[in-house]
């Protein structure tokens, strides 16, 4: 099998999504009991199996469901890491940022008192979603306070190899591996043993940057997930979009560090504004940043575009020219609603985004992963399959 790297399309609109799937109930029950022997003896029959079912739905560019992550979007990376230790808060020390959300929440204060915003989707509240009332200062927080080191290198070429067994099984060419973006790692972390910040975000640059060589290396398209490039706006509420601006600068010379010497080719980066069931009225909007991803040194661009704040976005593209050689994937489905896009709508927005940056250039994507984040395991799979089925229609339209 040749190595994976993201390809224009040329006769359909190849169709992926931003990661996370539904885990089947037995490893999710090794996982919850931290079984680690037996969830590595489950792991490659389970990512044999979702690698099938995403071909079943349709999916051109399987991943593993993200499986490695055992439901934990930052945690997997923390535990791959040194460098850090959690400490009781010490309430004489500024917090470094605001909380989620926080331009939201100033507007919509019964919302956040409700815990309404804390659920995954616009499906009922379940557990692990939300708990009603203002959420509680937390007691303890993570500190880097050593040298920031990767150090699950056996790990990741496991994953590697377990993804890229199952892929060869089905002679799948093309494969990602989603990866924790540098931000979403380090920004949120209060540095007390770097001499900067600088200094500290290019550490953990260069420690994220060994799991995404190995997933390249591997032969495979590592996806960068990286939303705090846009939801960083509501964490700093007093900012104007200058200022704003002018911080993403500095996080686009983090990411393309932590980025430095891959090929960018097996490069997807993904942002999106949070997964969080919340008003989502204070986002930054995308004509004010998407000059700025385009300087981030990936080859294709997975963004948020399905849901009701951001699908009117694609007209941004009218002004903003992708630059020779690149692909946007948006998202045609989102995670914030249980209801299934109709084929239909799916196809309309893909043919909305072929005619500002062409038909060669879309791929049909997710808003985020929807694995945990919609009512149910059917839902995933039917929203899946109208992706492709909606790929299928507008396909039809550009290539007859």
């Amino acid at each position: 099998m040749d190595a994976s790297s993201v390809k224009h399309n040329t006769d359909h609109i190849r169709v992926s999504h931003a990661g996370n799937l539904p885990r089947p109930d037995d490893l999710n029950d090794l996982l919850l009991h931290r079984e680690t022997q037996a969830v590595r003896q489950r792991m490659p029959s389970a990512v044999s199996d979702v690698v099938q079912h995403q071909l079943d739905c349709g999916v051109d560019i399987p991943n593993d469901g993200e499986y490695i992550k055992a439901g934990s979007y930052t945690g997997y990376m923390q535990e791959r890491v040194s460098g850090y230790e959690v400490l009781a808060v010490d309430a004489s020390k500024p917090r470094k940022r605001a909380g989620v959300g926080e331009r939201d929440r100033r507007e919509f204060p019964g919302v956040y008192a409700s815990g309404l915003w804390l659920s995954g989707s616009g499906g009922p509240v379940r557990p692990g979603f939300s708990t009603p009332g203002e959420p509680k200062p937390p007691q303890t927080e993570r500190v880097c306070t050593g040298p920031v080191k990767y150090t699950a290198h056996a790990q990741i070429q496991s994953d590697v190899s377990t993804l890229k067994a199952a892929m060869q099984a089905r002679n799948v060419e093309e494969g990602f591996l989603a990866a924790l973006g540098p931000l979403s790692l380090g920004a949120v972390v209060r540095n007390e043993y770097y001499p900067s910040e600088d200094a500290y975000m290019m550490a953990v640059a260069e420690a994220v940057r060994e799991e995404y060589k190995a997933i390249t290396d591997g032969g495979l398209i590592v996806q960068v997930d990286e939303p705090e490039f846009a939801t960083s706006w509501m964490f700093y509420p007093d900012w104007s979009v200058d200022q704003y601006r002018n911080y993403l600068e500095f996080c686009v010379e983090i990411i393309n560090h932590a980025l430095e010497g891959l090929p960018p080719e097996r490069i997807r980066f993904h942002v999106c504004w949070g997964s969080g069931h919340r008003p989502h009225v204070n986002d930054i909007e995308l004509r004010h940043f998407a000059d700025l991803l385009l300087k981030i040194g990936a080859d294709a661009y997975s963004i948020e575009a399905g849901n009701v704040r951001h699908a009117h976005e694609w007209r941004v593209w009218k002004d903003m020219k992708l630059p020779d050689g690149k692909i946007l994937m948006p998202g045609v489905i989102s995670h914030a609603t249980d209801l299934v896009e109709h084929p239909d709508l799916v196809a309309e927005r893909l043919l909305n985004y072929a005619s500002v940056i062409g038909k060669e250039n879309v791929q049909a994507g997710t808003d985020c992963g929807i694995g945990s984040r919609v009512g149910h395991e059917e839902i995933v799979w039917a929203k899946l399959r109208a992706s492709a089925e909606g790929a299928r229609r507008a396909s039809v339209q550009l290539w007859g």
